[in-house]
């Protein structure tokens, strides 16, 4: 993700300074969208002088830019240990499970998903970055159905990319419904259709079993 770096040799007090500012950045940027929210409100939420802020964050662009890596770190980390694993049907189902109870107590949509929704027409060093942090929970979703081709569990005939692909695209659409209709059911509908196709490349386990012992 191409972010400028934060400033080198911070103190502890420096990285918890600036955390605190881009913490607050990412909280109104979502809450009010990124042309809602002035660079005075992320000040005053932080409680940091305009010298605070400009020291570690040029200017507004910068801190977009890190609002979006923040935005996806934190995405991605609260999918995890299973976002790391994704590499069987119940791996698969139990996330799908983690996704949708989330969303059925908050409603929160996708952070990512939203920054994206307002800033990709218009901004495309923000479009890069998000297109970035969607790339990394595309390679990980993809990794896991690689390691379940490669183990014989998913047919040859099946694109690891492809339904990594397709999965993430039926995830953020069925975020984008289920925010709009504070209703977990388009999000259901849409994951639940894709690891049915899923399943529907999936070896037998008996099958898969004798592939491998016998080197096939």
């Amino acid at each position: 993700m191409t972010i400028d770096p934060p400033p080198a040799r911070l103190t502890p007090k420096g990285h918890a300074t600036r955390d605190r500012i881009m913490a607050e950045a990412a909280r109104l940027m979502f809450e009010r969208g990124v042309a809602g929210t002035s660079v005075e409100d992320v000040k005053t939420a932080a409680g940091v002088s305009s010298s605070q802020l400009y020291h570690y964050f040029a200017d507004k662009q910068a801190l977009v830019r890190a609002v979006i890596a923040h935005q996806t770190d934190a995405v991605l980390e609260a999918q995890q240990p299973l976002l790391g694993s994704l590499d069987s049907l119940e791996a698969l189902r139990a996330w799908r499970d983690l996704a949708i109870e989330f969303q059925r107590r908050h409603h929160p949509g996708c952070p990512i998903g939203s920054l994206a929704g307002e800033l990709a027409k218009t901004n495309p060093d923000a479009r890069a970055d998000l297109a970035a942090g969607f790339g990394r929970w595309e390679s990980a979703i993809g990794d896991g159905l690689r390691a379940m081709r490669e183990r014989g569990e998913l047919h040859p005939s099946a694109d690891p990319d492809r339904l990594a692909l397709a999965l993430l695209a039926a995830l953020q659409g069925g975020l984008l419904l289920t925010h709009t209709r504070r209703d977990t059911a388009p999000l259901e509908a849409a994951l639940d259709a894709m690891l049915d196709r899923i399943a529907s490349l999936a070896v037998p386990l008996a099958q898969s079993s004798h592939g491998r012992a016998s080197g096939g």
